[in-house]
């Protein structure tokens, strides 16, 4: 349900503010002149308009200090990774029924969830699983809710498409079957995250951004756009999905608790249609994506360059 009259947020309950995505938000909303409360395990150095919270999800006490006195909770953290359904449903589940029940305790109604495009298919993978059941959470809660699904997100920092940009660099890229799917910036993301907070009419809604190209991406082609970044036409190989379930296996052998290419993950990447539904773009009055994919992924190959990830 809507509600209207919610105040201008100046102070934000951030968590996940020590990952990709939190980091460019809160970089984001100290320069907009928010103060931040951000969780983190562990000590952090202090930083202008953020005050670090040393806490946890697990934790309550840690997120009553967080929300107290805060006029919104922006929640960013969870797993994108985990061993089976359990991990995901402690991270994704608990911690969001906790963040839930911290906002309720601090009195303050605004509550924006980010969770993911892969909520649509929560049958396909354990990490869609949980993050429908979070939605169904947030959603139920009595606050003044926004979701919003990204799809793939890059830009400097990440270290998920970064796996792309090394095999582009190589030149050859290896690929789920068929499909298309949608990115977008962490900047725009996070601008989108950012006019939600203090924006009434985005309560009760649900919006899955993109970069703006209508119908996404096909895999292929934007294999063959990474490459040009490097002047090479990358080789693009179709794997099928037992491939990818064998290479998943050899990828848990090898890297362990590090591995990428986890067996959820292959049911997730086989999944033809990961591309954000127009009727759930946000409105172009609130928010509109500002960088153009190949420019973006140009400075984001360039900060891998000067941070030594691609050597």
């Amino acid at each position: 349900m809507k509600r209207s009259g919610t105040r201008t947020a100046r102070t934000l309950a951030v968590t996940g503010g020590t990952g990709f995505v939190g980091s460019h938000l809160l970089r984001l909303a100290a320069a907009a002149g928010y103060e931040v409360r951000a969780l983190t395990r562990g000590w952090k150095p202090p930083e202008d308009n953020i005050e670090w919270i040393d806490g946890a999800l697990d934790r309550p006490e840690t997120l009553a200090k967080l929300c107290a006195g805060a006029d919104a909770v922006v929640h960013v953290a969870g797993a994108i990774n985990a061993a089976d359904r359990a991990g995901f449903e402690r991270v994704n589940v608990a911690g969001t029924a906790a963040m839930i029940d911290a906002a309720r305790h601090a009195k303050l109604r605004r509550f924006v969830h980010i969770s993911s495009l892969a909520a649509r298919e929560p049958k396909l993978s354990n990490y869609g699983w949980s993050k429908a059941k979070s939605e169904r959470l947030v959603a139920a809660s009595g606050l003044d809710w926004t979701i919003v699904r990204p799809p793939a997100v890059y830009g400097p920092g990440d270290r998920e498409t970064f796996e792309l940009f090394r095999m582009a660099r190589r030149g050859i890229v290896a690929l789920p079957p068929r499909g298309r799917f949608s990115l977008i910036h962490a900047e725009d993301l996070c601008r989108l995250i950012l006019a939600s907070v203090d924006e009434p009419e985005t309560i009760g809604e649900i919006y899955e951004p993109d970069d703006g190209r209508p119908g996404g991406w096909d895999h292929r082609h934007f294999a063959r756009t990474l490459g040009r970044l490097y002047g090479r036409r990358a080789l693009t190989v179709a794997m099928p999905r037992p491939v990818l379930r064998a290479a998943s296996r050899v990828d848990r052998l090898l890297r362990r608790g590090r591995a990428k290419l986890t067996p959820d993950r292959v049911s997730f990447y086989c999944h033809p249609d990961w591309v954000s539904a127009p009727e759930r773009h946000p409105p172009r009055a609130l928010w509109t994506a500002q960088i153009r994919t190949p420019t973006g992924l140009k400075e984001t190959a360039d900060w891998y360059k000067q941070q030594g990830w691609l050597k």
